[in-house]
């Protein structure tokens, strides 16, 4: 086992890490809202961030999502790669892989995906699905949404995207509705959640989809998911680490920095380690999918670690920030949001426990 990155995926994550650090700063995210930055998300498919995934695998996709979460840009990147691009290239057939990649890898069309599988969405006999998903992450963005029925297939189904976007450049938290027209199979109604990801609530009236791949590719992509999400996770918390570093090492107490107090020394030790923890258990659940080895243990195992020891590391880091931290406009708060909202999405620690519990006593190939 060897996380080294290749030479491919540690130029991507360097090519990441600069377009992020560029243009997802405060200012910008302030201004963006609730909604996407439609410029960040041109220049990363611009530079072929999207499309490289494909090639430098899930490793390289965590990778990419660190960076994404160290600063909590306004862009549905990781969802779009996991819940499209991904999905499609793993699952899909010849011909639709040959129909809908091309517009994935260079952004003119986004996916999300109606995760995790819950039951809410039923097939009729004519092959139309039904069924309402109370939010779902970027639907605001969306051209695709990847929709889990109650047998657990998935299916590809437009959405009736707004005007603005990310595909067009414009922030879609510009527009108040993104709603269909009325009599619409597929209606998005936004919804606002604690982290500001242009979620929508899915509502799927005799909708028509196509099929993506065959039984066990629920399972593979809700895995994916779960890995790539632990991935986001551990930039959010390193971001918010490195931020309480940066206040406690000016900031002065009795005459002396904060970072000098062993209480704080402490604290941000336990939140460094928790992110370590994080990060290594996404690279190991990455790495064994990547290498074909069975990987459902271990993104839950990491998808648990990212619940549990997410939400501690940013409540860590607010109380760094002293008084500042409680400030809704300081920057801290924005990976506050964001580490709560992946404490709960795909999964909060004890539904997460059980499922590996279960899968553990069981027996079942993982």
């Amino acid at each position: 086992m060897d996380f080294t990155p290749t030479e491919e995926q540690g130029a991507a994550q360097e090519l990441a890490a600069r377009i992020f650090g560029d243009l997802a700063t405060h200012e910008r995210l302030a201004a963006a809202g609730t909604g996407t930055d439609g410029e960040l998300w041109k220049a990363l498919c611009a530079a072929g961030l999207p499309g490289a995934v494909e090639e430098i695998g899930l490793v390289g996709l965590v990778l990419l999502a660190e960076e994404q979460g160290r600063v909590t840009a306004q862009v549905p990147f990781a969802a779009s790669c996991v819940f499209g691009l991904l999905a499609v290239a793993r699952h899909g057939t010849d011909e639709q892989r040959a129909r809908l990649l091309p517009d994935l890898r260079d952004g003119t069309a986004v996916a999300t995906g109606a995760f995790p599988p819950t039951g809410h969405v039923r097939v009729g006999a004519d092959g139309l699905l039904t069924g309402t998903v109370a939010w779902v992450p970027w639907l605001r963005d969306a051209t695709h949404v990847l929709v889990p029925d109650q047998e657990a297939a998935l299916w590809l189904v437009p959405v009736p995207g707004p005007a603005s976007g990310p595909a067009s450049g414009a922030v879609s938290g510009a527009v108040s509705t993104v709603d269909a027209p009325v009599g619409a199979a597929v209606v998005v109604e936004p919804v606002e959640l604690t982290a500001p990801w242009a979620a929508g609530r899915l509502v799927l009236d005799g909708a028509r989809g196509e099929r993506i791949g065959g039984t066990d590719a629920c399972a593979d992509v809700l895995a994916m998911a779960r890995i790539v999400c632990a991935g986001l996770q551990a930039g959010v918390c390193a971001g918010s680490l490195a931020r309480a570093v940066a206040y406690t090492s000016v900031r002065e107490q009795f005459g002396r920095p904060l970072s000098t107090h062993q209480a704080v020394q402490l604290r941000a030790a336990d939140a460094h380690m928790d992110t370590e923890a994080i990060r290594v258990t996404a690279y190991e659940a990455a790495w064994r999918h990547d290498e074909g080895l069975p990987a459902v243990e271990h993104a839950l195992t990491a998808a648990w670690w990212a619940s549990e020891a997410g939400k501690r590391v940013v409540h860590a880091g607010q109380h760094l920030h002293g008084g500042m931290g409680a400030d809704l406009d300081h920057p801290v708060h924005r990976h506050f949001l964001w580490g709560r909202q992946l404490d709960a999405y795909l999964g909060c620690g004890a539904e997460l426990l059980a499922e590996l519990g279960d899968l553990i006593a069981n027996g079942e190939p993982s």
